[in-house]
């Protein structure tokens, strides 16, 4: 099997929902993510094989999100095979190991994984007393037969249902879930606002220096991530309200990610690619764990499952691994797993995380996550941390709804 290389990876960047990408569609977003990292690597374009893009929040009107963003692209040719994803916060590295795997069999030499999503430009559909309603109607014949059907109907039918936020399954939200978890690790407000800030300091020095913003391809005169705080305190985070628990509750809008507007793309190849066209790959792929459990026993808490068996699988220990990387869907989930690894969790404990080591160019809760680029943008940022280090290894973990987790594990190119 061919060893994959992460070659590249270019994002848009990522905004809060509602804001400056408000009238910037998820294809178009997307085409700019892909058409960026074609340009900073000078790879051919018309000879691109495969695009495996993801999104979570899916627009029927454009069912196959990922070849329209083959025609919109400004690089791509029709001859580039597209396929969408969705699988929750991991659909950005479901995409990536999609088209790893592809790799490695030797299908394909190289391609480009992505992911998008735009909280601005969501499909709103009708209430389900309308659709029934319209569906009736359309099967009479007569115009008396249609009226009498439509009558049925009341104002309030007329509202637009929004995309919902809560677990089919559960019919809790993300939040009100891990205010569940919080609840039962026994995770204090101070915990969770101190990741939070630890977030917007990171990621504000990681863009005054360039380490964030080089990932990014400029859109519509925005040149970095605009959710960034650097006025922010653990003062001004303790002052705000509970969102999801008003009475009881930890988790606010300070220690949570946002709704984001934002796409991320990389470029994958075999190791013998790379080698031929003389690109200079970030880092390896070295493995991938994805795992399932129960929502009932922690819905963001997956990882706990998958990076110990990664670990375990490669023989490796958290000392091994200089550069980690945490998704921050809340800082509350992010202080459930790492109590899970500290203290052992349906898996042996594998031991603490220092607080210097965990994402040190900040997390999604200041950058931001739109939920199918995520994966994309993490494994890019650890990928590139760990070149400018010279890190034998880099730790991506990834928490999801649906209690779905993913780990990936990356070697440094030279070790």
């Amino acid at each position: 099997m061919d060893r994959v290389v992460v070659v590249a990876g270019r994002r848009t960047p990522f905004v809060k929902a509602l804001t400056h990408f408000k009238h910037v569609k998820a294809v178009d977003l997307a085409a700019h993510a892909v058409d960026g990292v074609i340009e900073a690597t000078g790879v051919d374009p018309a000879g691109v094989p495969e695009l495996q893009l993801g999104l979570v929040v899916v627009d029927p009107r454009i069912p196959h999100m990922a070849r329209e963003v083959v025609f919109r692209s400004e690089r791509l040719t029709p001859a580039t095979r597209a396929v969408t994803v969705t699988d929750n916060c991991i659909t950005g590295t479901s995409a990536m190991l999609a088209l790893h795997d592809a790799i490695a069999l030797g299908r394909v030499d190289h391609g480009i994984a992505a992911g998008v999503e735009s909280m601005s430009n969501t499909a709103i559909l009708v209430a389900p007393r309308l659709a029934e309603t319209l569906r009736d109607s359309s099967a009479t014949r007569s115009t008396r037969a249609k009226l009498l059907t439509l009558a049925r109907l009341r104002p309030t039918d007329l509202l637009p249902s929004l995309p919902g936020i809560e677990e089919p399954s559960t019919g809790l939200s993300m939040g009100e879930h891990t205010e569940l978890m919080v609840k039962e690790w026994e995770i204090d407000r101070e915990t969770q606002d101190r990741i939070a800030y630890n977030s917007h300091m990171r990621a504000h020095a990681a863009t005054e220096d360039g380490r964030l913003t080089s990932e990014i391809t400029p859109l519509q005169g925005v040149s970095a991530d605009t959710i960034v705080r650097a006025d922010t305190s653990l003062e001004k985070l303790a002052r705000l309200k509970p969102v999801f628990d008003a009475e009881a509750g930890t988790l606010t809008a300070g220690n949570s990610s946002p709704l984001t507007d934002g796409a991320a793309a990389m470029l994958l190849m075999s190791e013998a690619r790379a080698e031929a066209d003389g690109l200079e790959p970030l880092a390896f792929i070295k493995d991938v764990q994805n795992a399932a459990i129960d929502p009932a026993d922690g819905l963001l808490m997956a990882p706990g499952v998958a990076v110990p068996q990664l670990l375990a699988r490669n023989g490796l220990t958290l000392d091994d691994i200089e550069v980690i990387e945490l998704h921050e869907a809340f800082g509350g989930q992010v202080a459930c797993n790492l109590a899970a690894w500290e203290r052992g969790w349906k898996e042996p404990a594998i031991g603490r995380v220092p607080e210097e080591r965990l994402n040190v160019t900040g997390g999604s809760i200041a950058i931001g996550h739109p939920f199918a680029a995520t994966g994309i943008r993490i494994v890019t940022t650890v990928a590139g941390q760990m070149r400018r280090s010279k890190a034998r290894y880099g730790l991506v973990s990834i928490c999801a709804a649906g209690a779905q987790g993913a780990a990936v594990l990356l070697e440094g190119v030279g070790s």
